[in-house]
């Protein structure tokens, strides 16, 4: 672990908790990036013509690590352009389900569009809420951060696939921004119908890359008018073939963000999906533990059993500047700090973290 966290610069002159606002970029991404531009420096369109065969391995790299055929993922600059491709198409009699709180980005796009929604609040039980209202309101689709970008609240996926048994026909549509490169992932045996992410936080990819996942069957429910021609699998004399995944991406990909995608998602699985989720389901209870014990978490946090490595504690300005005087790096969201860990966070870091907020409370 020495080794890779010299890959992150940030880390020899910070305390980095604050991966759910924004990933860090490593070395050798950076000696990548530099490489590929220099080639468009050099080649011009003779390089950028050869993207398109890029593309279609990024869709292999990104299926292959989600356990989803490339066929249907869906490459797109960032997950809220994708949802609202997707939200164009979809039945505005369909009725919604979401979460007060929930990420912006997710409920936005459907309150924009005039659906009919009914919204609950992120509680300690907030799964067996969700389970009646289900039952008693007709829901038809439900939209939901996996990870609470707030206070890391993490959606039971057993639940999701109770929940599809009982509902088959029952549409879940998830923003994974903050749960997709933090657990080892399959999509293929997951409830979820549709999961996208942007790639720049837990994903390491920087920004301007994410993707969409959507299970076979799920085109049924939508009506695509969005349309183009500079994705590359676009040509017009493959128009007959197009699949519902290439209407979400009706326009030019660029080959730097999403050739950065592939780099991050091969060097985690270098690294090993399994292997990171173990860290982080540690760092997850250390810093739960000790959060909890200095009274710092919200009860619906503190009662539930699994959790994510994403904290909010309750701390006024007094304490997040005496925090970043210490180099500690995070943001203020809500009414508290939000801390967030990744692989390249330490135990010793949760504990220098700790020691600070002993001092102030």
């Amino acid at each position: 672990m020495k080794e890779i966290r010299k890959k992150f610069p940030v880390l020899q002159q910070h305390i980095y908790a604050n991966t759910a606002a924004t990933g860090l970029l490593s070395e050798d991404l950076l000696e990548w990036r530099q490489e590929h531009d220099l080639d468009y420096l050099i080649g011009g369109s003779m390089m950028k013509m050869n993207s398109n065969k890029m593309h279609s391995q990024t869709r292999k790299v990104v299926g292959d690590f989600f356990n989803c055929p490339a066929d249907n993922v869906a490459l797109v600059p960032n997950f809220t352009i994708g949802l609202n491709f997707l939200l164009e198409g979809l039945d505005k009699r369909e009725k919604i389900l979401l979460l007060n709180g929930d990420y912006p980005s997710l409920n936005r796009p459907f309150e924009s569009r005039g659906f009919e929604i009914i919204t609950l609040d992120m509680t300690s039980d907030v799964e067996e809420r969700i389970y009646q209202t289900i039952k008693n309101k007709s829901i038809t689709v439900i939209a939901i951060s996996v990870i609470q970008w707030l206070n890391g609240i993490k959606v039971d996926l057993e639940f999701l696939k109770k929940l599809k048994s009982e509902f088959p026909d029952l549409l879940i549509i998830t923003d994974g921004t903050q749960f997709l490169g933090t657990s080892n992932f399959d999509f293929s045996s997951c409830a979820i119908d549709i999961i996208g992410a942007s790639a720049y936080k837990w994903l390491l990819a920087g920004f301007g890359s994410g993707f969409l996942l959507i299970k076979e069957g799920v085109e049924e429910r939508f009506s695509l008018v969005s349309d183009g021609y500079g994705s590359g699998r676009n040509n017009r004399e493959n128009r007959h073939k197009r699949t519902f995944c290439k209407h979400l991406e009706p326009g030019h990909l660029d080959s730097l963000n999403f050739g950065s995608l592939e780099f991050s998602l091969n060097f985690l699985n270098q690294m090993g999906m399994k292997n990171i989720e173990e860290k982080l389901v540690a760092l997850s209870i250390k810093a739960k533990e000790t959060f909890t014990e200095l009274g710092l978490l919200e009860e619906p946090v503190v009662r539930r059993e699994v959790h994510s490595t994403i904290f909010n504690i309750k701390a006024n300005q007094a304490v997040f500047d005496k925090l970043l005087q210490e180099n500690i790096i995070m943001a203020q969201r809500g009414d508290g700090i939000r801390l967030s860990f990744h692989f390249y966070n330490t135990f010793d870091e949760v504990d220098a973290i700790v020691k600070i907020l002993k001092k102030m409370n």
